[in-house]
């Protein structure tokens, strides 16, 4: 059986309010052969970007000021143009509550920081072969 492998043509966008924690998405992003990325400091500029730009895959962060990880999740997934794009949401809390709430609004999965490229790729690839 051939190992699955990433569409390393992807638009994906990374929502992170902090620049650091950005850069070091992108950089995971790059060493896992994804470099078609577009950043944003949070979940209204996001909104913007994804009503703007073709987007294939959203990493954002849970916990962000005007609009929370939760709010833009909630926003893609109640548009019918947006709401079949895999959405992984990024945070440094495990809470169950936080987890839970998130699965309910339809979160494609999850991702714990810390975390390497390669456990990245792996909820990468776990998220893309799901059909909407």
């Amino acid at each position: 059986m051939s190992e699955l492998s990433l569409n390393t043509d992807m638009r994906i966008l990374v929502v992170d309010d902090s620049s650091t924690m950005r850069r070091i998405l992108k950089t995971s992003l790059k060493d896992i052969g994804l470099k078609n990325v577009v950043t944003a400091d949070d979940g209204d500029a996001a909104w913007v970007i994804v009503q703007q730009d073709s987007i294939d895959l959203i990493l954002s962060d849970h916990k962000m000021p005007n609009m929370s990880g939760e709010e833009f999740l909630a926003l893609v997934r109640g548009d019918e143009d947006y709401k079949c794009i895999p959405f992984i949401m990024v945070t440094a809390e495990s809470f169950q509550e936080n987890v839970m709430a998130a699965i309910k609004l339809g979160v494609s999965n999850y991702i714990v920081k810390p975390f390497s490229a390669e456990q990245l790729r792996n909820k990468i690839l776990k998220v893309c072969t799901i059909a909407c």
